[in-house]
């Protein structure tokens, strides 16, 4: 191993090493006074009744983990969006679970709250898993009304979700834990099954208070809406819990009678782990987002066995298109080369750019696998496509765009991981979070935005200058330079993976060395969906 490699090992293990602290925060959810809250009120926190309802021992992914990272500050924060989602395994049945928790805000919605939980039922849908909801929550955060109740993508979306599934067959099944109160009292009995816990739990459309203010009757909460009334009196849940273990072990006793689904017959042989050693990813990926690498690397410590059947190898180079497979499972790779390369015209083409002939390249590729039925693999390092006369002249615009319809109809699942760059047009056509990929995962080293943080805080210093100048204001060396260093700050915050993550542009910043177990999980969850259309180009410039 040289200088350069280990130099990149230590700082991508930082990464990494940043990566398990930030995770570490977000787990304590609103703090530990408050789990210790939970505890003293018998109840199990949102993380502790996720771990018991999966298979011990199973390998599970989180959705969202980094959700609200950063955001809602003036409102105490909103760790985690206040709510987990894992995709996991119940009595050896892939599934979603979602857990509000109630040590963030009494597990209030607010407005990204509301999203991570349409992105959970989004998994669902796509790939036809059972949901589980974990029941514990005030309802909307009301000083954040505006921003979460009456639009198409706020939380009355989610009850409509629930309808859509239950018309597609999936299971859903709800286990009320807590506090459901107003229009969330919907989502668990639009469940096919509602569990709730005696005593701790209730559910209703207005609280005592509100009643008492509404209507003038005066009544306990428990009487209105405890466990006692709704599996007695109104017949609302039907499953009545001594406590929270007694709901988990329940809806894992439902899980365990469901029948098999159909499947879409996804090629997959034994599995095989990689023959170059993954922990080398550390070691190739560059400390700078500017430097070129060899992408076959990073392909060779992520597939099977290290193998790979390359299809076009010669031709449009800043793309490689391979046929591999990843946990025994068969896939199309569709991946930027990040290393200069030289065509057989002699011409040196950039590491990391789509040219002419990559995107015609990708384009092809992506429709022999949807022709064959193999789900794809974007691994992102771009830039973007490339530019300037000769570009344009030769229609790079016509050949992007083909690119794009590609990924856009695909039919078959598509996942994606960022390593590195994501930048502009280059993050579209390699199927960023606007064309629907199963799965978007990050590594820390990603950075997504417009262009990279130095060309953007370069072409902001411009504008910035020269509307001082229209001012009339004289701006010294000095002053350019500290401008520049503010705007670039303030740029490299928004380009960084925690922040796309905080958004839900991506389902997570994840360790490199787990990407086998997403890309894994998200093919077997896929494979429980038939695809039910075919692959149709439509009418592209040719």
């Amino acid at each position: 191993m040289d200088l350069n490699f280990n130099k990149n090992e230590d700082q991508n293990k930082l990464l990494v090493s940043d990566l398990k602290k930030r995770f570490a925060k977000v787990k304590l959810g609103g703090g530990k006074a408050k789990i210790e809250k939970q505890h003293a009120k018998g109840k199990m926190t949102a993380r502790e009744r996720v771990d018991y309802l999966l298979d011990p021992k199973s390998k599970s992914i989180e959705i969202g983990a980094f959700a609200g990272e950063g955001m809602y500050a003036k409102h105490g924060g909103c760790p985690s969006a206040g709510v987990v989602v894992k995709m996991g395994y119940i009595a050896k049945r892939q599934c979603i679970v979602v857990a509000n928790d109630a040590t963030v805000k009494a597990g209030a919605w607010f407005p990204i709250t509301a999203k991570k939980n349409l992105r959970a039922q989004e998994i669902a849908i796509e790939n036809k898993l059972p949901i589980i909801y974990l029941v514990d929550s005030a309802g909307v955060y009301l000083p954040m009304q505006d921003e979460i109740f009456p639009d198409k993508e706020h939380f009355g979306r989610i009850f409509r979700n629930n309808a859509i599934m239950s018309s597609m067959g999936i299971t859903q099944i709800s286990a009320i834990m807590g506090s459901c109160v107003a229009g969330g009292a919907y989502l668990p009995i639009m469940s096919d099954e509602a569990i709730i816990v005696d005593k701790t739990a209730s559910i209703f459309l207005a609280g005592s208070y509100l009643v008492k203010a509404a209507i003038g009757e005066s009544i306990d909460n428990e009487t209105l809406g405890g466990a006692t009334t709704h599996c007695e009196i109104s017949g609302v849940t039907d499953y009545k819990a001594k406590n929270d273990k007694d709901a988990l072990d329940k809806i894992k006793s439902i899980m365990d009678k469901i029948g098999d689904a159909e499947h879409a017959g996804f090629n997959r042989v034994k599995a095989a782990k990689p023959k170059e050693n993954p922990e080398d990813l550390f070691g190739i990926l560059p400390r700078s987002r500017a430097d070129q690498y060899d992408t076959y690397e990073i392909i060779k410590r992520l597939v099977d066995d290290s193998a790979f059947e390359e299809y076009k190898a010669d031709y449009g180079k800043t793309i490689i298109t391979c046929y591999a497979r990843i946990d025994g499972w068969a896939v199309g790779i569709v991946a930027n080369q990040r290393k200069l390369v030289k065509t057989k015209k002699g011409e040196m083409q950039f590491g990391g750019v789509i040219y002419n002939d990559s995107a015609d390249k990708a384009t092809r590729f992506i429709a022999n696998c949807n022709q064959k039925k193999i789900p794809l693999v974007f691994l992102q390092d771009v830039t973007g496509f490339m530019v300037g006369s000769k570009s344009e002249h030769s229609g790079i615009i016509k050949d992007g765009a083909k690119m794009v319809n590609a990924v856009s109809n695909s039919v078959v699942p598509k996942f994606t991981i960022i390593t590195g760059n994501s930048y502009g047009a280059g993050n579209y056509a390699m199927c960023g979070k606007a064309y629907d990929p199963r799965l978007i995962a990050a590594w820390p080293s990603a950075e997504l935005a417009v262009m990279s943080g130095n060309s953007a805080s370069k072409v902001l210093l411009q504008i910035e200058t020269a509307a001082l100048k229209k001012q009339g204001k004289k701006i010294t060396e000095q002053q350019e330079a500290e401008l520049l260093s503010s705007i670039k700050e303030k740029y490299d915050e928004q380009v960084s993976p925690y922040y796309a993550a905080a958004r839900l542009w991506t389902d997570g910043v994840i360790n490199p060395l787990e990407t086998r177990t997403w890309i894994s999980m998200g093919i077997e969850a896929a494979n429980h969906a038939p695809i039910e259309k075919d692959f149709n180009l439509g009418v592209i410039q040719v």
